[in-house]
């Protein structure tokens, strides 16, 4: 076994990419306008009482900024079918909600459709973290959507899918 020192940051995100994840989309409506990011950082079941659930935003972020002054965020946990929604609502440009289907609540909270799970939060806190934030935010309410959509997973820098096992 060897282990090495090159810690540069392409080295680094390859190797946290060795590290399966989830994809979160963070939505609300600020100002009347959809605005969101996305995060495959985000982390469930930080606490149960309070119920708190966390993700990490780069410091450079354009958007989060915009997004934290929303009351309410709605995190979409992406489907299976996603991918492109994701690539869209990360897009640095354009109009990033285009033709995407949405539900929003009377808080202000956006939800993707055929998400695998959503959450509405708001921000419990924030705790700088190198060259990113670490965000807790505390959960109000969610639906798990009866478990009919199957989460993206996001590993090798690569959107992929669950595979279900053939049974015989």
């Amino acid at each position: 076994m060897s282990l090495h020192d090159d810690l540069q940051p392409d080295t680094l995100r390859k190797a946290f990419g060795r590290f399966p994840s989830g994809i979160a989309a963070l939505c609300a409506i600020v100002d009347g306008a959809p605005q969101g990011i996305v995060a495959s950082s985000f982390t469930v079941g930080v606490s149960m009482d309070p119920p708190l659930v966390m993700f990490a935003v780069q410091n450079t972020s354009r958007t989060w900024p915009i997004v934290r002054t929303a009351g309410r965020i709605g995190v979409s946990v992406l489907g299976a079918g996603h991918d492109g929604v994701c690539r869209q609502i990360a897009s640095k440009s354009g109009d990033r909600f285009a033709g995407l289907q949405l539900h929003s609540t009377d808080d202000g909270a956006l939800f993707l459709e055929e998400a695998a799970l959503w959450l509405d939060c708001s921000v419990e806190q924030e705790v700088p973290a190198g060259d990113h934030h670490v965000v807790l935010l505390r959960v109000h309410a969610l639906t798990t959507h009866d478990d009919a959509h199957e989460p993206l997973v996001f590993h090798g820098s690569a959107f992929r899918r669950l595979e279900q096992p053939a049974f015989v």
